[in-house]
């Protein structure tokens, strides 16, 4: 929520979430009926999250991991709906989808507007460039123009350091296109997750993560603030792919070895959503992985 509102505007908003927070399951459960597909946000082109293959079929972690999810649900599959990230919460909140799926980093102010599941990969940021260039420290930077996914927490980022560093930012509605940028000298680099710019380098022999900054932080699934009891099926689900170790082959598969034992993508969290953030529910619940 924006600061500097007036107050009758704040009083409303919190009426809202308050009614959001007491709405009966029955009511919740409704925008997610189980005889339709698992309605998600991905931001279509973000390989290795979600991206369109040359035969148009869609694929990638992301969509690969809402399909597991879905399954679990017992849903019969999986509609992709496409949305730039500059937008993907608006998408949400006005129930576009049910969730989002797109790689999206829990950060405490996003936790104060939407649910979050627990963490399922840990991230950084990672600064792609074109092979051979190097970058030895962020002041290495200055000068120098940097493209980013208009709205992430990669475009946050850049924005909170532009000054301290000297760089020049370019947004871009896509990530794609922020790696055009690079490939074509427009951009000297790209500033993007770790994970989506180390799985760049193994598709584009041209290029190089030659920087990356430790955030300590993870990717979840968001939700509406009313959608306690859907959040809690899929984080059931979630918490059942990785003692199975669904998860880890999916990591494999998309970003070539097998996750840390200790990372988010293998550890299974006590309670209900991202510990440390609003919207954590510490009560103990166990999943039924049969």
């Amino acid at each position: 929520m924006p600061f500097g509102k007036p107050l009758g505007i704040l009083s409303f908003a919190t009426a809202t979430i308050l009614s959001w927070q007491v709405l009966p399951a029955a009511a919740q459960m409704s925008d997610h009926p189980d005889n339709e597909k698992l309605k998600v946000s991905c931001d279509l082109g973000f390989a290795p999250f979600c991206f369109k293959t040359a035969s148009g079929e869609i694929t990638g972690f992301s969509y690969d991991l809402a399909t597991e999810v879905a399954k679990k649900l017992k849903r019969p599959g999986v509609e992709a709906i496409d949305s730039n990230f500059s937008a993907i919460f608006a998408g949400l909140f006005s129930k576009r989808y049910e969730m989002i799926v797109a790689p999206t980093t829990v950060t405490e102010e996003r936790a104060a507007q939407m649910l979050f599941s627990e963490p399922y990969l840990p991230t950084g940021l990672g600064f792609l460039t074109k092979k051979g260039e190097a970058v030895a420290n962020l002041e290495a930077l200055k000068g120098k123009a940097i493209a980013v996914n208009n709205g992430s927490t990669s475009d946050r980022w850049l924005t909170s350091n532009e000054a301290q560093y000297g760089f020049t930012i370019q947004r871009y509605n896509k990530a794609a296109d922020g790696v055009q940028a690079v490939m074509v000298g427009r951009a000297f680099a790209l500033l993007a997750d770790a994970p989506a710019a180390r799985y760049v380098t193994t598709q584009n022999a041209g290029t190089d993560v030659a920087y990356v900054i430790s955030t300590g932080g993870n990717f979840a699934f968001a939700f509406r603030k009313e959608d306690t009891e859907f959040r809690a099926k899929v984080e059931r689900a979630l918490e059942c792919m990785k003692a199975e170790g669904t998860l880890t082959k999916l990591h494999k598969k998309w970003f070539g070895s097998d996750p840390a034992p200790d990372s988010s993508t293998v550890k299974v969290m006590a309670g209900t959503g991202a510990p440390g953030f609003a919207g954590y529910d510490a009560t103990e619940v166990k999943a039924d992985c049969k």
